[in-house]
C-alpha cells in the first residue's frame, strides 16, 4: 500500500505541474459555444458528432465561415458567379466549396474530385486555420511544418491532437484559432469577424469576455517560459482511502524551491524539497550541472549523495517542454479550449484571475502525456504502474487563481482540485476507494537574468551508473 500510494503522490505532483500548460479533449461545451456564434452546427443525425472524424467537405464549410464570408459564398453561388468542377461535391457544401475554390484558397484531391468524404486530418485543418489568420503557405511556413508553425502562433498544441483528429478535435482548434492574432496584428480573429460583420457581437458577448481574459493572463504570465526561473512551490495533499467499512486519512505536504537556467551552453537545474508523507519526512535535493545529475536524500538520519552523468541535449529538450519555452510569437491560447470559465477581479494593485478548467480536460489530459510514453517501450515499471492508476481516476474541476502585479507580472499561482478513484478487489483484497484534494501553490521569485545558482561541493558524491535504455528524465535520476 505504501508503494502505491507514493505513486499515487508521484501522479498528482506530475498532473499539477502539467494541467497549466498543457490541453485536452472533449470538448462539448467548446461546440456549445461556438454553435452559438454560427461557427459550428449540428449535422443531418442531430447533435454535434464531436466522436468521428470530421470530412473535407465539413472543414471547407468551417473555413468559408472563419472567413466571414459565408452570406457572400451562398450568394454568389445561387447567383452563378462562382463554381467548382468536382462531382463528389454535395448541394449543401457546394456553395463553400466553390468560393474557396474561385479564390484559389483551396483544391480537390484530383482535377474532378474533392475528396469530400475523406477524413480531415489535423495538418489539413491547422494549414486551413493558418490561411484564415492570413498566412500563406510555401511562403510564410511550409506545408510539412504547417503544425509546428501553428505552435509556435500560440494557438496549436500537439498534446491536444495525438490521436485520430475528430470533429472534437477541429472544434477545440478553430476556438483558440478565433483568439489568435492575426498575421498583421491588428486583432484578434474573432474581433475581426466581429468587426467585420459575419458574427453578431452580442451573440460572441460570452466568448469575447473569455478570450480577452485569457489573453490577459497569458501575456501576464509569459514569463513562465522564460528560459531562467527560480520559484516556491508548495503541496497540501490529504488523502482518505475507504476499504471494508472503514476511512483511513493520510495527509502529505511537499514545499521547497527550484531554479532552472536553460542555456543550450551552459544548462544549470537546483532543488530542494521538504517532503512528509506516510508517517515519514525527508529532504530531497537536486542539481544538474556540468551534464551531471547530483541526488542527494536524507531521511530518518541517513544521508546518501549520488551522481549521474547525462545527455545534456535530450535534458534541454525535455525541459524546454516542461517550461513551455517553445518560440511565441504571438499570443499563446492553446489551452483556451479547456478551460470552463475565467474572471479577473481587482484587489487593490494587483488583478487576480481564476480560471476553472474542465474536469474531461483534466482527465484527457493525463491520458494524451502518459499515451506515448508507454507506446515507447522504454518505461520503467513505475511508469506503468502510475498510467494504471490514471485509468482508475475520475478527475473534479480544477480550479486556477492566478496573481497579476501592476507591472503585468504574475507573483504567484494557486491550484485545486479533487479527484476519486475506485480500486478493483484483487485476490486476497475486497475493493477500496480513495478521494484526494489537492492544493498546490507557487510564488515567482525570479526569471531571466535575475535566476543564480549556487552549487554544493560534489566531491563526496557517489557516481551511479545508469543504463542506456533505462535512462529517463531529471526528475527520475
Amino acid at each position: 500500500m505504501k508503494r502505491f500510494l507514493t505513486l499515487l503522490f508521484t501522479t498528482l505532483l506530475l498532473a499539477a505541474a502539467l494541467c497549466v500548460s498543457a490541453s485536452a479533449s472533449d470538448y462539448d461545451a467548446v461546440a456549445e459555444d461556438l454553435s452559438a456564434i454560427g461557427m459550428f452546427r449540428g449535422t443531418a443525425t442531430g447533435g454535434f458528432e464531436l466522436d468521428r472524424a470530421p470530412t473535407r467537405s465539413e472543414a471547407a464549410i468551417m473555413l468559408v465561415r472563419l472567413y466571414g464570408a459565408e452570406e457572400e459564398a451562398a450568394a454568389a453561388y445561387a447567383a452563378g458567379e462562382i463554381s467548382h468542377p468536382f462531382n463528389d461535391v454535395s448541394d449543401t457544401a457546394a456553395p463553400y466549396v466553390a468560393w474557396l475554390y474561385t479564390n484559389g484558397i483551396t483544391n480537390g484531391t484530383s482535377a474532378t474530385t474533392f475528396g469530400s468524404a475523406n477524413a480531415c486530418s489535423a495538418q489539413n485543418y491547422v494549414v486551413f486555420l493558418l490561411r484564415a489568420l492570413g498566412y500563406q503557405d510555401g511562403t510564410d511556413f511550409a506545408y510539412a511544418d504547417a503544425a509546428s508553425f501553428a505552435q509556435e502562433k500560440g494557438f496549436y498544441d500537439p498534446l491536444m491532437f495525438s490521436g485520430t483528429f475528430l470533429r472534437d478535435d477541429l472544434a477545440a482548434v478553430t476556438y483558440q484559432a478565433l483568439g489568435t492574432d492575426l498575421k498583421d496584428g491588428s486583432t484578434y480573429l474573432l474581433a475581426s469577424l466581429i468587426g467585420s460583420g459575419a458574427v453578431d457581437a452580442q451573440a460572441a458577448a460570452p466568448m469575447t469576455e473569455k478570450i480577452e481574459a485569457y489573453r490577459a493572463l497569458t501575456a501576464a504570465s509569459s514569463d513562465m517560459g522564460n528560459t531562467a526561473m527560480d520559484t516556491d512551490l508548495s503541496a497540501d495533499i490529504d488523502i482518505s482511502f475507504s476499504q471494508d467499512g472503514e476511512t483511513v486519512s493520510m495527509p502529505m505536504s511537499m514545499e521547497g524551491n527550484m531554479k532552472v537556467i536553460l542555456d543550450a551552453d551552459d544548462l544549470q537545474m537546483a532543488y530542494t524539497f521538504d517532503i512528509d508523507a506516510f508517517d515519514t519526512s525527508m529532504t530531497m535535493s537536486e542539481w544538474l550541472q556540468d551534464g551531471w545529475v547530483y541526488v542527494q536524500t536524507e531521511v530518518d538520519g541517513e544521508t546518501i549523495q549520488t551522481k549521474t552523468q547525462v545527455d545534456l541535449e535530450e535534458q534541454l529538450a525535455l525541459l524546454e517542454q516542461v517550461q513551455g519555452t517553445s518560440s511565441m510569437a504571438s499570443v499563446n491560447v492553446s489551452g483556451l479550449a479547456m478551460v470552463d470559465s475565467i474572471t479577473a477581479q481587482t484587489q487593490g494593485s494587483d488583478t487576480v484571475y481564476t480560471m476553472v478548467i474542465r474536469s474531461a480536460s483534466m482527465q484527457s489530459m493525463m491520458d494524451s502525456i502518459f499515451a506515448p510514453l508507454l507506446s515507447s517501450g522504454d518505461l520503467s515499471a513505475d511508469m506503468g504502474e502510475a498510467s494504471a492508476l490514471l485509468d482508475m481516476m475520475s478527475f473534479g474541476d480544477v480550479t486556477a487563481v492566478y496573481t497579476v502585479d501592476r507591472s503585468g507580472e504574475l507573483t504567484d499561482m494557486q491550484m485545486v482540485f479533487s479527484l476519486d478513484m475506485d480500486i478493483p478487489a484483487e485476490e486476497g483484497s475486497s475493493p477500496a476507494s480513495i478521494s484526494v484534494s489537492y492544493d498546490m501553490s507557487m510564488a515567482i521569485n525570479a526569471t531571466g537574468d535575475s535566476v543564480h545558482i549556487s552549487f554544493p561541493d560534489f566531491s563526496d558524491f557517489e557516481e551511479v551508473l545508469v543504463p542506456e535504455a533505462e535512462a529517463g528524465p531529471i526528475a527520475a535520476a
